[in-house]
């Protein structure tokens, strides 16, 4: 499966911003999908994730209550809708997904599949 994330952009704190992932290749609707986000100079991490189904959730705790993961697997498409922006989520973006148990869905290492990134700007 190829994705390609876009909607990244400049934006300042305290805004809101939606990042779309749209999947081709093959359907999405049997992978898990996750966001992860890497800063200058940091490793990438997790951001936030969703099962197959789109019935279970997960975010890190930095996001949890600002960020909502979504998906529309008809549309073979993920969403993340970033609200109350600071600073500090200033990163590359990166969509990505995978087979594997919903139990790793916070593991980078467990997405054999990624998006090539969009950069998101918060700035003070």
């Amino acid at each position: 499966v190829q994705l390609q994330a876009s909607g990244g952009g400049l934006v300042q704190a305290g805004d809101s911003l939606g990042l779309s992932c749209e999947a081709s290749g093959q359907t999405i609707r049997n992978y898990n999908m996750g966001w992860f986000r890497q800063a200058p100079g940091k490793e990438r991490e997790f951001v936030a994730a969703i099962r197959s189904s789109g019935d279970d959730t997960n975010y890190d705790s930095s996001v949890n209550g600002r960020f909502t993961i979504s998906r529309d697997n008809s549309k073979n498409m993920v969403y993340l809708q970033m609200n109350r922006l600071k600073p500090e989520d200033t990163a590359i973006y990166y969509c990505a997904a995978t087979f594997d148990l919903w139990s790793k869905a916070t593991m980078l290492r467990a997405y054999p599949y990624w998006g090539q990134g969009t950069q998101v700007t918060v700035s003070s």
